[in-house]
C-alpha cells in the first residue's frame, strides 16, 4: 500500500499536500480542424489558438487546482513564449522559484492538431526542456514528487534519488528508463500503448501501476494483478489534450491525501473526464469542485446520456 502523506508544510501552514513536479514546460500551438490529416495530406480550414502546456506544467497546474501546494522544477527560454507558457501557473499560485530561464535555448513548443471528435496529434520541439539538468534538486520536503519523460533521464534520476515521499513517474512519452529510476518508483502511470511498451522493454516492476484505457476507464495493478478498476463519468469530449495529465495529477493528490486506492482511481478518472469537456491543455484542467460534482452526479445516477470520454 502507498502510505498516507505526512502533509509537511512548506513555508508555513498549508491546507493541502505538498507536491513537486519536475518536468517540461511548453507553449501549445493548437490547430482545430474538422479531422486529422492522413500521412502526407493537408487539411485546411483550421483555426489556431495558443495555450500554455507541457506535461510538467500541466500536471503542476492540475495538482494545484485540485488542492495541493505545488512547486514546478523546469526550464524555459528567455523569450516571450516563456511568459505565455507560465502565465496560468503564476496566476494560480504554483511556486515557480525553481523554474530556470535559459539564454541558450527557446521555450518548448508543441504543435497540436485537434479534430472535431476530440482526437489529437502532437509534435513537440522541446527547446529548453531538453537541457534541463540541474546539479541539485531539493525535494526532500515534499509529500510527493511527480515526473514525466519530457526532460533528460539524468534529471529524473536525480529527482528519484532526492525524493523522500511518494515518487510518481508518468511514462510519457514512452521510452526506456534505467533501473535506478524504476526501482525508486512508487506509482507508475501509463496509457495503453505506454503499458505495452513497458511490458516489452522495462521488464517486471513492483510499483503500483495505473493504466488508462480512454473511454474504458482505468485500473490499478500491483505485481501484475488488478487491485482496482473503474470507468469514468460519461461526458461529451471536446478535446482530449491534457486529460491524461489531469488523471495523473489527481491520482497523486488523492493517494497522498490518504484516499483508498479505489477512491483515488475514481477521483482520477473523474478529473480526466472533466478535462476533455473544454478545449486546450491547461484551460481544461479541472478545479476540485468540478471533479467532485462529476463524482456526485454519477453516484446519484444522473450522468449524462452522451458518451465519448477519452483520455490518453
Amino acid at each position: 500500500m502507498i502510505s498516507q502523506g505526512t502533509r509537511r508544510k512548506r513555508g508555513g501552514e498549508r491546507d493541502g499536500p505538498s507536491i513537486a513536479v519536475v518536468g517540461s514546460v511548453n507553449l501549445d500551438l493548437v490547430a482545430s480542424a474538422s479531422r486529422l490529416p492522413e500521412p502526407g495530406e493537408t487539411v485546411t480550414g483550421a483555426t489556431l489558438a495558443k495555450h500554455p502546456g507541457g506535461k510538467g506544467a500541466n500536471q503542476a497546474l492540475a495538482a494545484r487546482r485540485l488542492g495541493a501546494e505545488v512547486a514546478l522544477f523546469a526550464a524555459v527560454g528567455r523569450d516571450p513564449e516563456a511568459d505565455a507558457a507560465l502565465a496560468l501557473l503564476r496566476a494560480e499560485g504554483v511556486d515557480l522559484a525553481a523554474c530556470e530561464r535559459r539564454d541558450d535555448a527557446a521555450t518548448g513548443i508543441a504543435l497540436i492538431t485537434v479534430a472535431e471528435d476530440g482526437e489529437n496529434q502532437i509534435v513537440v520541439a522541446p527547446g529548453a526542456n531538453a537541457l534541463y539538468s540541474p546539479h541539485v534538486l531539493e525535494l526532500d520536503d515534499f509529500d510527493a514528487v511527480l515526473c514525466q519523460l519530457e526532460i533528460p533521464t539524468e534529471t529524473i534520476a536525480r529527482a528519484a534519488a532526492a525524493c523522500r515521499g511518494l515518487f510518481c513517474l508518468n511514462l510519457a512519452p514512452a521510452r526506456s528508463c534505467p533501473a535506478s529510476i524504476l526501482e525508486r518508483v512508487d506509482l507508475l502511470v501509463m496509457n495503453e500503448s505506454e503499458a505495452r511498451f513497458a511490458a516489452a522493454t522495462l521488464g517486471e516492476h513492483h510499483a503500483l501501476a495505473a493504466i488508462t484505457f480512454g473511454a474504458g476507464g482505468a485500473e490499478l495493478r500491483r505485481g501484475g494483478e488488478v487491485v482496482a478498476r473503474t470507468s469514468p463519468p460519461s461526458v461529451s469530449a471536446v478535446d482530449t489534450t491534457g486529460a491524461g495529465d489531469a488523471f495523473t495529477a489527481a491520482l497523486v493528490v488523492a493517494l497522498v491525501e490518504g484516499m483508498t486506492e479505489e477512491a483515488a482511481l475514481d477521483f482520477a478518472c473523474a478529473a480526466g473526464a472533466a478535462a476533455v469537456t473544454i478545449a486546450g491543455a491547461q484551460p481544461s484542467l479541472p478545479h476540485r469542485a468540478a471533479v467532485e460534482q462529476l463524482l456526485a452526479r454519477r453516484a446519484a445516477g444522473a450522468a449524462d446520456a452522451d458518451s465519448g470520454v477519452c483520455f490518453r
